[in-house]
C-alpha cells in the first residue's frame, strides 16, 4: 500500500479492488493489486459533489424568492456568459454548457485540496490532460459543425499558395494546445499543493493562512485561464472569417 493513499482510497482498494481492475482490463492495462489511485476518486467525488449541489439546486429554483444558492449560480452564470460575449459575440451563447461545466469542475477540483482529509486531483497529469482532450476534441468538433468540412480551410493560411507551408504549423500549434492546457494547469496545481501542504507540516494559523489564500487565488485563476483559453480555441474554430 502506498504511504499516500487518501483513507477513501484506501477504502476502495481494500473492499473494491476488482471493480477497479473490471475497469482497467476494459482499457486494456493489467490488473493491480490497488487498482483505485487518489485522483481517480477525487475525480467522482467532485463530479458528485456537482450533481448532489445542482440537483438540490433545480428543486428550489424561483423565479419571485430566489434563494442564495440560485443567487450565486446566477452570479456565475452571469460571469460566464459576459466572458463567452466578450471572447466570441453572442453566437458563443450556445457554448456556454461546456465552458461552465469545464470551469466550475475545474475549480472545484482545484479547492477541494484545502479540505486536509482530500487532495486536489488536479495536481495530477492524467486528470489535466483529461481536461485538455476534452476541450481539443470539442472546439474541433464544434468548428466542423461550424463551418462544415470548410473547416479545414483554417489550416490552409490567408492565402492558397502559402498552404503547404502553413498546414504543418497549423497542426503542430493545434496539437500542441493539449500540452500547454495540461502543463499549465498541472505545474500550477501542484506547485500550490505542495508548498501549502509543506507550511502547514511547520506551522500552523498565521503562516498557514497566507498560503492557503494564494492557494485558493492560484486555484481560481488557473480554472479562469483554462475556461478563456477554451473560449477563445472555440471562437477561432467557429469563425466564419476565413
Amino acid at each position: 500500500m502506498q504511504e499516500s493513499e487518501l483513507w477513501i482510497t484506501r477504502i476502495f482498494n481494500d473492499r473494491f479492488s476488482e471493480l477497479g481492475n473490471v475497469a482497467l482490463r476494459l482499457v486494456g492495462m493489467q490488473a493491480q493489486a490497488r487498482p483505485w489511485a487518489n485522483y481517480i476518486l477525487m475525480e467522482f467525488l467532485v463530479f458528485a459533489l456537482l450533481v448532489v449541489v445542482f440537483a438540490i439546486l433545480r428543486t428550489r429554483l424561483s423565479a419571485s424568492k430566489p434563494g442564495k444558492l440560485q443567487q450565486t449560480c446566477e452570479l456565475f452564470y452571469e460571469f460566464v456568459r459576459g466572458q463567452s460575449d466578450a471572447q466570441i459575440g453572442h453566437a458563443g451563447r450556445r457554448y456556454l454548457t461546456y465552458f461552465g461545466t469545464i470551469f466550475i469542475f475545474i475549480l472545484v477540483s482545484n479547492l477541494i485540496g484545502l479540505i486536509p482529509i482530500f487532495e486536489s486531483p488536479t495536481m495530477n497529469a492524467p486528470v489535466t490532460l483529461g481536461c485538455a482532450m476534452a476541450t481539443f476534441v470539442y472546439y474541433n468538433l464544434m468548428g466542423i459543425w461550424a463551418n462544415g468540412f470548410q473547416y479545414i480551410l483554417q489550416f490552409m493560411g490567408p492565402k492558397w499558395w502559402l498552404a503547404g507551408l502553413m498546414f504543418p504549423i497549423e497542426i503542430v500549434s493545434h496539437l500542441a494546445r493539449p500540452l500547454s492546457l495540461t502543463i499549465r494547469l498541472y505545474a500550477n496545481m501542484f506547485a500550490g499543493e505542495q508548498v501549502t501542504m509543506v507550511f502547514l507540516s511547520m506551522t500552523y494559523l498565521a503562516v498557514p493562512v497566507v498560503f492557503m489564500g494564494l492557494h485558493v487565488f492560484v486555484g481560481v485563476v488557473q480554472a479562469y485561464i483554462f475556461m478563456l483559453l477554451t473560449m477563445s480555441y472555440v471562437g477561432v474554430s467557429v469563425s466564419h472569417g476565413h
